[in-house]
């Protein structure tokens, strides 16, 4: 439906197709699963992913040079268009080149390839042997502006060629909706890092659809978005009022700019209407408050739980990417995109230029970050579930158990847009879980 609006560019369009492709599934208003560990390296990669773990190993002891050696080695086996073994490879030889040569060639290369990942290397083998080159044209360096529209066009590949976000945005939907009554006139959504909006044109159809099946009128919805451009969340806005518009639902919109995360204006920076029910929606945002001591984040859920919500809905990676130590860190993440390299690999043919984005710009950027950043520049600090758990209940919230029929939506999500058989969808401590075979990598749980 959103793909018959107006738009002023054609990045307006790929975002508009997106959403309509979440519209496909909606949550209704009324109305099963394992997990596990290690993920699918064959005979032939165990070698190239045990030279990747003495790579790390040698960096970790501060034998640069030995290291140095071994990087030409897997760079030489390697590449962004060969089998999931070899693109995994490539990804975490050019984090690792990173993390040995911060501020030289490698970082200007690895920049050009975020903008643009087919000009990264040729086809065959070597691929990241050309992070550690010398020879690099400084002059076409990306902009932060084109870096910017890169991740925010993968973003939108990624929620339409894997299930994770969409997963997410359809559990936490349903949680949202059963959490607030029928008959509720006002509903007032804060949605932490809200990029483009496409996780509520779902919500609102359910809205209208429940309010025709009842006596009572559609209610009143605003939606506050957080993030760091101003741009994007104006045009975020802008779609979701014409597509409520077309709903005859009445709404409202209101961009906050938070940078860096500084949720210190929290909750003077949100307006609070009488009568008003509200929920928090925090999709793959909690981590990025975690910090050594993870005061933010405590300060975050205290301001948040002030603000007394129906419900918070949260989704989060599920890997343990905050580790103080970096090789720690480096073999959880090995065996988190494994698996998330292996299921596009299974669900994509070999030539997607979709596939080949999202595993270069989005989880290449996410893998330079945890293997190659360290201290405050870290940002992805994934945590598993049962952290989340307890930081959540020591600061005041309580689980709430998603539905069956939730259960039901997810199952059916996957069955019509992602049904390969590797998708596994799990039930543990009233959340849901899903992962690849028998691996668990992303987690949605609702609380009050």
């Amino acid at each position: 439906m959103l793909g018959s609006l107006n738009s002023s560019s054609s990045h307006d369009q790929e975002e508009e197709e997106a959403i309509d492709l979440q519209y496909q599934l909606m949550p209704r208003a009324s109305p099963v699963a394992s997990g596990g560990t290690t993920s699918g390296f064959t005979s032939s990669a165990n070698h190239m992913r045990q030279l990747l773990i003495t790579c790390a190993e040698l960096i970790s002891q501060s034998d640069f040079s030995a290291a140095h050696r071994l990087i030409s080695v897997l760079s030489a086996n390697s590449s962004p268009y060969g089998d999931s073994r070899e693109r995994l490879v490539h990804q975490f030889v050019k984090a690792l080149s990173l993390r040995l040569n911060p501020h030289g060639a490698a970082m200007t290369r690895v920049l050009m390839n975020i903008a643009n990942p087919s000009a990264a290397v040729g086809g065959g083998g070597g691929g990241a042997s050309s992070v550690t080159a010398s020879a690099v044209n400084v002059g076409s360096l990306i902009t932060r502006e084109s870096e910017e529209e890169a991740l925010q066009s993968c973003y939108l590949s990624l929620n339409q060629i894997t299930p994770f976000i969409r997963f997410s945005h359809l559990t936490a939907n349903q949680a949202i909706l059963e959490a607030i009554e029928v008959g509720q006139q006002a509903i007032h959504i804060i949605d932490f890092d809200i990029v483009h909006g496409v996780q509520w044109p779902p919500l609102m159809q359910a809205l209208a659809e429940r309010s025709s099946n009842n006596i009572y009128p559609p209610p009143m919805l605003r939606i506050t978005g957080t993030g760091h451009d101003l741009n994007i969340l104006d045009r975020t806005g802008d779609r979701l009022l014409k597509f409520a518009q077309s709903l005859g639902l009445k709404f409202q919109f209101h961009p906050l700019l938070l940078p860096n995360n500084d949720a210190s204006s929290l909750p003077s920076a949100i307006t609070l209407l009488p009568d008003e029910a509200l929920a928090v929606n925090c999709v793959l945002y909690l981590h990025r408050l975690l910090k050594n001591d993870s005061r933010d984040l405590r300060i975050f859920l205290h301001r948040i739980k002030a603000l007394n919500p129906k419900v918070v809905t949260i989704a989060e990676r599920e890997a343990n990417h905050n580790h103080p130590f970096f090789l720690q860190r480096f073999l959880e993440a090995l065996e988190h995109y494994a698996a998330l390299f292996d299921s596009l690999e299974a669900t994509l043919p070999p030539n997607s230029r979709e596939r080949l984005a999202v595993e270069q710009i989005w989880f290449g950027k996410e893998i330079m970050d945890i293997v190659a950043a360290e201290g405050e520049e870290r940002r992805e600090r994934h945590e598993r579930f049962e952290s989340w758990e307890m930081i959540l209940r020591s600061a005041g919230f309580t689980n709430v158990p998603l539905s069956p029929f939730a259960l039901s939506q997810a199952k059916l999500l996957l069955r019509l847009h992602y049904p390969s058989e590797g998708y596994h969808l799990q039930i543990l401590n009233n959340s849901f879980f899903l992962g690849w075979q028998n691996h668990a990598l992303f987690s949605v749980s609702s609380w009050h």
